[in-house]
């Protein structure tokens, strides 16, 4: 019994004695130091250095080749390698550039990306891409200033009676219109093929150049309305997407569509505005301007209706055929100058015509001209260098703008 206690002590001992000395290996053992937290590197890319160089960079380490493609480059689908260092970084500095907007975009090892370094991105339509602005010249125009009265933008829905559907615009309201009781003109601002109510504003920075021309006393104050121009849409893909049977434009959808957004204007859009926002309801207060396919609804939208509005614009478009294939041209061209001897008797105060050198339809506002000079119609002409792009547009709504209602 005796040797079973202390057996039993004993153990007890030696484990009290193991315990023990654990407790002071650890008492004497340093603490070891929390990890310490890391901000991750920075990386700036797009940036724009004193001389207007511009220094992309990219962390990829698994990357083999990656290029820059940018609006500076010449020609279409040019592109600058740039260069790898030992740790994974690719680096490629240019020009110095001109004052502009450019928007560029990324290819790694044969993919196309944004820049995953530059919070600028601009969508038009599907398309993504990133940006920088130089500043300097046009280009302020094109940057948000402290200082500067800002206007608002706002989402607005309408309901379309001609398009069956509810449908989403934006509308620009200059700096002070929530709290006067001022009664403002009205521009109506269209986009190009490919775009939607969101491109004027994301690619074009019409909230910017507004709200700088109001200041500097260059436009008066007026309300911007942007529409969606795409008459199967009920507002941006990104937001409320299409269904498949939308997505697909046969023949007979585009017959269905032809013309119903100009309808939609008229019948729904101005009404609307008219009837929703403080407004100035004559045509002296209406504008309307356009690009590209916008420049063709402008068309269409005052050759048929005469008298609605006093400030037309249309940009980078000439005299297209959109309609039906089959039709008698000679009736059609009968028919237009029709109108446009109508529209020129209804004496607008302001008909605007801007084009590139470069674009690709040249041409057509060459026709257009000589289809108005028929008439001894009064215009105004614009030609820029460069193509068919944004940076183009931009010039022409900070010089159409300061036209308007004067």
């Amino acid at each position: 019994m005796r040797n079973k206690v202390f057996t039993k002590i004993s153990g007890l001992s030696a484990g009290l004695l193991m315990f023990c000395m654990m407790a002071n290996i650890h008492a004497q053992a340093p603490a070891r130091p929390a990890p310490a937290f890391r901000m991750p590197v920075v990386i700036k890319s797009a940036e724009v250095s004193s001389d207007n160089r511009v220094t992309f960079r990219v962390y990829d380490k698994e990357a083999n080749k990656i290029t820059v493609s940018g609006e500076w480059m010449p020609g279409f689908g040019g592109s600058e390698p740039m260069v790898k260092n030992d740790t994974g970084l690719f680096v490629l500095t240019v020009g110095p550039l001109k004052p502009e907007l450019y928007a560029y975009s990324f290819n790694v090892d044969g993919v196309r990306t944004i820049d995953p370094n530059n919070v600028q991105v601009r969508r038009d339509g599907s398309r993504y891409e990133s940006f920088f602005i130089i500043p300097g010249g046009n280009a302020d125009l094109y940057m948000h200033k402290d200082g500067v009265p800002h206007g608002t933008v706002s989402k607005i829905w309408y309901n379309s009676s001609v398009l069956g559907m509810d449908r989403r615009l934006y509308v620009y309201t200059p700096a002070g219109y929530e709290n006067s009781k001022t009664k403002y003109p009205v521009f109506y601002l269209l986009h190009g093929a490919g775009g939607d109510e969101d491109a004027w504003t994301n690619m074009g920075r019409e909230a910017q150049i507004m709200d700088n021309l109001i200041a500097q006393g260059k436009a008066k104050p007026m309300i911007v309305v942007m529409t969606n121009g795409n008459a199967n849409q009920a507002a941006a893909q990104n937001e409320v997407p299409l269904s498949p049977s939308q997505n697909i434009m046969t023949m007979e959808a585009y017959r269905k569509y032809a013309g119903k957004f100009e309808e939609n204007m008229v019948k729904d859009v101005i009404p609307f505005i008219e009837k929703t926002y403080r407004t100035l309801k004559d045509r002296d207060h209406r504008a309307i301007a356009g690009l590209s396919m916008g420049g063709a609804h402008t068309q269409t939208i005052t050759n048929d209706n005469p008298g609605v509005f006093s400030y037309i614009g249309v940009f980078s478009m000439g005299l297209m055929n959109f309609g039906v294939q089959n039709q008698d041209t000679a009736k059609a061209n009968q028919e237009r100058s029709l109108k446009i001897e109508a529209l020129r008797k209804s004496n607008p105060k302001v008909y605007w015509i801007g084009v590139g050198k470069d674009d690709f339809l040249y041409n057509s506002v060459v026709s257009l001209k000589a289809d108005l000079d028929k008439h001894n119609f009064k215009y105004t002409y614009r030609e820029t260098p460069g193509g068919h792009t944004w940076a183009n547009w931009r010039i022409y709504l900070s010089e159409f703008a300061p036209l308007l209602f004067k």
